[in-house]
């Protein structure tokens, strides 16, 4: 019997498989990274507020119209600040409750007078298309209370989430479908 021969294998064969290796192991991971843990717990899509940068994408980019995300309070009773830079705009104007002065572009943030100087403030999903407006004004000049969340009663979860690739700040991660929302913190008044 002949004893097979060792085949000699070149350095540009063998770098050749390297890089196929390298390639198989780069999807395997890619896909892993997509179906979640081994647990096999079902992941959702969920904004980190630490993370979001409000930069409006989350209106244009869902596949949903309007888009599944929309502004959450983390403070029940929201309205401590004097005057609210998520309900109203920066102007030098006085602080009326007219279209004109308000930040929300579809007047989704309802402002509702409680006592004293103090107000309550609402979001109405119906109307909120996820611009993070009121976001932005919140977290730069108040106390943080308005932020970002994907609604997953909307969401319809899609593998690859037009919203994530679009987003600057990579605010966009899998979280477990058990825990499925990220509340900022923000200190309560």
């Amino acid at each position: 019997m002949s004893k097979p021969q060792d085949k000699d294998v070149s350095r540009r064969d063998f770098l050749g498989l390297g890089v196929q290796a390298a390639a198989c192991v780069a999807v395997g991971g890619a896909l892993a990274a997509q179906m979640g843990p081994l647990s096999g717990e079902d992941l959702v899509w969920q904004i980190d507020p630490a993370k979001c940068v409000q930069c409006g994408n989350c209106a244009t980019h869902c596949v949903l119209e309007p888009s599944a995300v929309k502004c959450a309070h983390a403070i029940e009773i929201c309205g401590y600040c004097k005057p609210c830079f998520g309900f109203f705009r920066r102007t030098e104007a006085g602080l009326d409750t007219g279209a004109e002065n308000e930040l929300c572009p579809t007047g989704a943030i309802r402002r509702r007078h409680v006592e004293a100087q103090f107000h309550e403030y609402t979001i109405d999903e119906d109307k909120c298309i996820g611009c993070g407006r009121c976001a932005k004004g919140c977290r730069e000049l108040g106390n943080g209370s308005l932020y970002l969340q994907v609604r997953h009663d909307r969401c319809i979860n899609c593998s690859q989430c037009a919203i994530a690739e679009a987003c600057p700040a990579n605010a966009f991660v899998r979280v477990p479908a058990s825990t499925p929302y990220i509340r900022p913190k923000v200190p309560q008044p």
